[in-house]
């Protein structure tokens, strides 16, 4: 989950990091409230999950209360990159001197944790680690040992920052990967990490992103989740506990398993190239396909009005075909009786632990929304063609 820049100030503060006042506004008014009670010159930046936002004329700087009014007029509802902004954050100024650079991230390509460290800051890090790479300094951090004073000091000392605030930096690394830690973040990022022209280093800026896998470690982060921005068909998704992402297609996916349901996409994709049609969705069921369980996925996949077909790819494992295909058919009574009408049509291609016995059920069944096709590769077309008829 990535944060807006304001969240992210806010958990920087609440791990004792220097950063500056500020609030977040929704209209003029509040903006102009929060620059008085401020009592100083603000900059007044555009909320959204996105970079270029000065670029973009979403980060403009005000004198007055009065003028933070007119610049939150200014930037509230514009489109920056396709996201329109509700919120900006209003902050202190500062008189910067320098700029740099400082982040921990999850490294996944190596699987460890990584630092990244330069004084080129106030810019695209890539760009300077493409253009300068000696100025961008990348030490993986081992999770056991973490960042200590005597790790700090070597990575300020490697990315040479200045000898008269390496003692603030080395401090900022070892809260840094505290709140890291403490928070269950996959990413950190202060850029620019700033040296004001009376000495001192600030965070100007926080981009944090948080592993929602540990959810269950923080019930405070649930109200960091920005649900407007949410897609409604993953919010009642997420509700009933089914791993859901909407896609840009016309055939509903089904399936058990992350794996199986990326190869059904792909599958689906090559199947639909020629009739301009793609998939709708990636929805895993899991292990248990339940009746309960697969009416909520068929609920929530047909509650798209761009699904036109649905594929059902299951490769029966703890749970067998038979009971899956029983599944179905229960599943399509169930919402039924949930006053759902049910009108797209179903491909559904079982394999593996039981499946000549969940095939048998199927035909058996005779469900005239129901077409089995025994092949992955069959099943895909034959939903992609059945979403084309239905243009």
């Amino acid at each position: 989950m990535d944060l807006y820049e304001y969240q992210g100030r806010d958990v920087f503060e609440k791990h004792g990091l220097p950063v500056l006042g500020g609030g977040v506004a929704a209209t003029p008014e509040e903006a102009r409230a929060i620059a008085e009670r401020l009592g100083t010159s603000v900059v007044v930046k555009a909320q959204v999950k996105v970079g270029g936002r000065g670029k973009a004329g979403g980060v403009k700087l005000a004198a007055t209360p009065a003028e933070a009014y007119d610049r939150a007029t200014d930037i509230l509802g514009m489109d920056i990159k396709g996201h329109t902004v509700h919120n900006v954050m209003l902050a202190e100024t500062a008189d910067i001197a320098e700029e740099y650079y400082f982040s921990y991230l999850l490294d996944r390509a190596n699987r460890t944790f990584l630092c990244i460290a330069s004084v080129a800051g106030g810019m695209e890090i890539e760009q300077v680690a493409h253009e300068a790479p000696e100025k961008v300094v990348k030490r993986p951090i081992d999770a056991t040992v973490g960042v200590t004073p005597e790790i700090a000091r070597e990575i300020v000392a490697q990315a040479q920052f200045p000898a008269e605030i390496a003692d603030q930096v080395e401090q900022i690394a070892v809260d840094l990967w505290k709140t890291f830690v403490a928070e269950d973040a996959t990413l950190v990022e202060v850029n620019p990490l700033a040296k004001t022209t009376g000495g001192k280093v600030l965070c100007l800026d926080a981009k944090v992103t948080l592993d929602e896998n540990a959810g269950f470690r923080h019930p405070d982060h649930e109200a960091l989740e920005d649900k407007s921005a949410v897609d409604p068909l993953e919010q009642a998704a997420k509700a009933k506990d089914l791993n859901y992402v909407k896609l840009d297609g016309e055939v509903g996916i089904i399936g058990n398993g992350a794996g199986l349901v990326m190869s059904t996409l792909d599958v689906v994709a090559y199947a639909g190239a020629d009739k301009n049609v793609k998939p709708a969705n990636f929805l895993d069921i899991g292990g248990g396909a339940s009746a309960e369980v697969m009416a909520n996925g068929l609920e929530i996949v047909l509650s798209d009005p761009a699904v036109r077909s649905v594929f059902v790819n299951v490769f029966g494992g703890i749970t067998a075909c038979d009971a899956v295909a029983n599944g179905i058919i229960s599943a399509l009574e169930l919402l039924k009786q949930r006053g759902e009408a049910v009108t797209k049509p179903l491909v559904v291609r079982l394999d593996g632990n039981n499946a000549e016995e969940g095939r048998r059920i199927l035909d058996e069944a005779n469900h005239p929304l129901i077409q089995r096709v025994d092949t992955m590769d069959g099943a895909a077309q034959r939903a992609a063609d059945l979403a084309a008829v239905g243009a």
